[in-house]
């Protein structure tokens, strides 16, 4: 018996499949289109300087409100950038770059730091979170773990850098995040994925740099506290030195 109902003439799952070939398809542009909220537009090194944005367009910037009182911030915005010590191996677009200077304190390459706000880190309390064992007096080294403090620092050349001062501990994550060192009349800091601590007397070997570049290490403006900015510099100078301290580390390897 013939009712009349409209699925009688429409195939209802064919439709369902595709709407949702429709609603997964204008996601995918949403999600690659809000992507581009950092890191865009892109900018070519070869001679011709071309904008690319591709498809789709970047999105309209969109205000977010930070915490504890730090203001405003747009994305996308226009990123700040320093000068690059480096040019081009060929006019070719994508070839390497090759330094014009001193790659370790240029900033070029794995040396390379994005430009960030020149405030600390904070915890949720709105306290820096990343401080040295002096200030967060609430940490200490668990007994059976080396303790690094008074021990001296060896540098890929196997040549003493300096000693460690002080242990940098994470508030939010209890984990020591930096090492202090004292170079000469300096104090540096050694972000810990770059350090091995020996269990039997507490020395410490640095395999990014040698001896000598302990003194170009990037200092704090604070003796107390690190910003986001000052990360990213230290940490970008022990991972340029993988790659340029050495001359054989930036030669082929056959």
């Amino acid at each position: 018996m013939n009712t009349g109902a409209i699925t009688d003439y429409i195939d209802v799952a064919q439709l369902v499949l595709y709407a949702f070939w429709i609603f997964f398809f204008g996601l995918l542009i949403y999600l690659h289109r809000e992507n581009k909220r950092e890191g865009y537009p892109l900018e070519t090194t070869s001679k011709r300087r071309i904008r690319v944005e591709g498809f789709p367009a970047m999105p309209k910037p969109k205000t977010y409100i930070l915490p504890h009182g730090g203001g405003t911030r747009q994305a996308p915005r226009q990123d700040q950038s320093y000068p690059l010590a480096a040019q081009p191996a060929s006019g070719a677009p994508g070839s390497p770059l090759y330094p014009t200077g001193d790659p370790m304190q240029d900033a070029v390459g794995p040396a390379a730091y994005a430009i960030r706000p020149e405030v600390p880190d904070l915890t949720h309390e709105g306290t820096p979170k990343i401080v040295p064992m002096r200030i967060a007096t609430e940490f200490s080294v668990e007994g059976r773990d080396p303790d690094p403090r008074g021990k001296p620092v060896f540098g890929a050349d196997g040549v003493a850098a300096g000693t460690v001062t002080d242990l940098w501990v994470d508030r939010s994550e209890p984990q020591v995040r930096y090492l202090e060192l004292e170079v000469g009349e300096r104090r540096v800091l050694l972000p810990i994925n770059f350090a091995k601590v020996r269990s039997g007397d507490g020395h410490v070997r640095v395999n990014s740099i040698c001896a000598e570049h302990f003194a170009g290490v990037p200092t704090t403006a604070s003796p107390d506290q690190v910003t986001l900015q000052e990360e990213d510099k230290i940490c970008a100078y022990y991972a340029g030195g993988h790659l340029y301290a050495m001359p054989g580390r930036s030669e082929p390897l056959l």
